[in-house]
């Protein structure tokens, strides 16, 4: 290389790094960031388990970064696009009236996806949010995080009758959002987190007594059902001084005739096996597929992993979910459920995929299953 391409690369090099540093610094200076565990909050991780030296641990030794650093996978992620990450327009979506919600029966089990990993669970009559993300933009630097493929959602956060509970996998910004959960708060029975996430919901104005930490195998009794938070492979972190800081979650959800599990975000592991064993079969299963990379395969599934989960867990139907709105790696936007689909069909795997918005009923006949993607 000349010298002048060299000067032109460290300048560029330079200019970047400034960038960041200054964006780093406003989103430090961010509501967006949230709260910090107290002290005494922190003492009592430690018996979790799962704590040490001020950080979570996952059940089996997990390397975040498996592949490069980082800052590669950063510089890769703004300069290197891959083609075909980005669908070519908004996905097909269908917009969900908001009266269909509140006028139900409560033998009723349906579960509708926003897309990402957002999704509201009906059952029992009550309505159980996952993950709230519901805004089109993310995070402090929406100039640098990923933007929803759709300009909408088939519903908007105001349009949303009372949410009993919401449970949060973990608190990265992709599934815990602040500008969601402040125009949710007041319609918000309870919110279930895992442990060092409600500083941050009480950071947002969100009352002590509405908010539940929750080790796992902790779990909680609401009218006719049992939430159990249990373990997921992952990491947490809202900034660059708190990583690990909080823990992360899949859930379970449970009535006296069916079960749902929720996986969270995370990488395989022998917990899906636990749980299923526990805790299965589930009705429905909603997995994380989508948003994985060489670079970070201990803390995301391949598609074909998350096919085995379903198996592990003893799910009679799974829907996929952690795609369809955001692109947060370096795998065609509809990669993730092109391959489930096939590894589901090569293993006898039932599986639905619903469009962003579609309900998904169980027990109404045929679930959705059109290949809208393609």
């Amino acid at each position: 290389m000349s010298k002048p391409l060299k000067v032109i690369g460290r300048l560029l090099a330079s200019i970047v790094a400034l960038l960041l540093v200054a964006g780093v610094a406003f989103a430090n200076l961010s509501p967006e960031l949230g709260g910090k565990p107290t002290k005494v909050q922190r003492a009592a991780y430690a018996k979790s388990g799962h704590y040490r030296d001020g950080e979570f641990q996952n059940l089996v030794p997990t390397t975040l970064m498996t592949g490069g650093s980082t800052f590669s996978a950063l510089w890769r992620f703004l300069f290197k696009k891959e083609p075909n990450t980005n669908p070519a327009k908004p996905l097909p979506m269908q917009r969900l009236d908001p009266l269909t919600i509140t006028k139900k029966t409560l033998d009723l089990v349906r579960v509708t996806w926003f897309g990402h990993s957002a999704s509201l669970v009906e059952i029992e009559g009550q309505n159980i949010l996952l993950d709230p993300m519901l805004s089109v933009k993310m995070g402090p630097l929406p100039w640098v995080t990923p933007k929803r493929y759709n300009p909408e959602l088939a519903i908007t956060a105001e349009q949303l009758p009372r949410i009993d509970a919401v449970l949060i996998s973990h608190d990265h910004y992709d599934h815990l959002d602040y500008q969601t959960i402040r125009r949710i708060k007041d319609k918000v029975g309870h919110f279930y987190v895992p442990l060092g996430v409600g500083a941050h919901l009480l950071a947002w104005g969100v009352e002590p007594a509405r908010v539940t930490e929750m080790d796992w195998r902790d779990s909680v009794k609401l009218p006719n059902l049992t939430i159990v938070s249990m373990p997921a492979r992952h990491f947490s972190g809202r900034g660059l001084t708190n990583r690990n800081s909080t823990s992360w979650s899949s859930w379970v959800i449970k009535s006296a005739t069916k079960r749902i599990f929720y996986s969270g975000d995370g990488g395989y592991g022998p917990h899906f096996q636990a749980i299923g064993a526990q805790y299965g079969p589930f009705d429905l299963a909603l997995l994380e597929c989508g948003q994985y990379d060489a670079q970070w395969s201990q803390i995301h599934m391949l598609p074909e992993q998350t096919v085995q989960a379903a198996l592990d867990v003893r799910a009679r139907v799974f829907m996929p979910v952690h795609w369809g709105a955001f692109t947060e790696a370096h795998h065609a936007w509809n990669d993730p459920v092109r391959r489930a689909t096939a590894e589901a069909t090569r293993l006898r795997q039932p599986i639905t995929t619903p469009e962003l918005g579609q309900p998904v009923t169980l027990g109404a006949g045929p679930l959705p299953q059109a290949t809208w993607w393609q």
